[in-house]
């Protein structure tokens, strides 16, 4: 199994340490990334926990941990706000958001309109507690301005009033604007919704998609860095892989790709954190 760059105590000094005006962007996994800011922090679809691994043990499609986790999801009683951006387990993790819940009773928490009942449910807390996102609805905690993109995570999903089961979110803060696009494939108007917001960090998927795994499938590596591209952004961060053996991919043909279209990039481990010094 693979080690993080950093984990437990040492994770956790390293985001103590922080005391400049910059912000930090740590790769928790998957597509799991505590921002630090101004002294807040927002946890983008954590997953920290071996829940799925126990899940599927013993089933045709076991997910193996490739990486060990960055950290127990109570030591990050710190956290302000943390996002589920769609409902699969990955991204929405009873027992990693709920020993959140424990030691931060004043945690904030955004997901899609449309999953408000599943939520709910899945986490066992008030259905009025989770602030709820459509296309291009937005809303400010701790500081983070958050929007909420519709995702096709293979298709766009809708409930029957046309809110969107799969978002990604547009986190605006200082002047910096990230994008965090939860599990998506490419769609069209994507490209001109996400243009207008001038998007500093795309947060994005590389797993890509095939049928043989049996799951929603994804953007691949030469995909991201395109949109990326396509979008404008100043730099992309790759996710959602190295977390389970049968869903993961290399960053090969990412990176051959982003070199090719001269897309800045950054590829972080498990546990590192990107500084936005180096954006300046």
């Amino acid at each position: 199994m693979k080690k993080p760059y950093q984990k437990d105590d040492a994770f956790l000094n390293d985001v103590r340490s922080r005391t400049n005006d910059d912000f930090r962007l740590w790769w928790m996994g998957q597509s799991g990334f505590l921002l630090q800011w101004n002294g807040r922090h927002l946890l983008l679809d954590p997953y920290l926990s071996d829940s799925l691994t126990i899940k599927y043990h013993d089933t045709d499609k076991p997910h193996v941990r490739m990486t060990e986790r960055v950290i127990g999801p109570e030591g990050l009683g710190f956290v302000d706000v943390i996002t589920s951006s769609h409902n699969h387990t990955d991204h929405l993790d009873t027992d990693t958001i709920n020993p959140i819940r424990c030691a931060n009773p004043a945690l904030n928490m955004v997901i899609p309109e449309a999953n408000r009942t599943f939520v709910a449910d899945r986490l066992q807390c008030d259905p009025a507690w989770p602030i709820g996102l459509a296309d291009g609805t937005d809303t400010t905690c701790a500081g983070f301005h958050i929007t909420g993109i519709p995702a096709a995570h293979e298709t766009l999903s809708t409930n029957d009033i046309g809110q969107h089961h799969y978002l990604g979110f547009i986190v605006r803060f200082d002047t910096w604007t990230l994008y965090h696009s939860g599990d998506t494939v490419w769609y069209d108007e994507m490209v001109d919704k996400l243009r207008h917001y001038d998007i500093d960090i795309a947060l994005l998927p590389i797993n890509g998609r095939s049928p043989a795994r049996r799951v929603a499938g994804n953007l691949d590596g030469v995909q991201a860095a395109c949109l990326s591209d396509a979008i404008n952004a100043s730099l992309i961060i790759p996710c959602h892989y190295d977390m389970f053996a049968f869903n993961t991919a290399s960053t090969t043909e990412f990176e051959n790709a982003a070199r090719n279209l001269q897309q800045a990039y950054c590829i972080l481990r498990n546990g590192e954190a990107f500084n936005s010094s180096a954006l300046t």
